[in-house]
């Protein structure tokens, strides 16, 4: 399973989803799908824009959890 860490960042950078959707271009309704893990696909250019706003790293976004057998 991977896990969108977009409510981690968020937070530890004090930023609404609005302000990061009007800084990165993305649709607000996106970035809240992202938010609440709802997503099924993620436009690698959004995590491209992500990633510039926040100066991080992908694996600082997203998180490879490896399903329990």
């Amino acid at each position: 399973m991977i896990k969108i860490k977009l409510s981690d960042l968020l937070g530890k950078h004090k930023m609404t989803q609005k302000s990061l959707a009007e800084l990165t271009g993305i649709r607000p309704a996106t970035i809240s799908k992202m938010y609440y893990e709802e997503s099924k696909r993620i436009d690698v250019k959004h995590l491209n824009n992500i990633c510039k706003v926040f100066d991080c790293e992908i694996s600082e976004l997203l998180e490879f959890i490896p399903d329990k057998k």
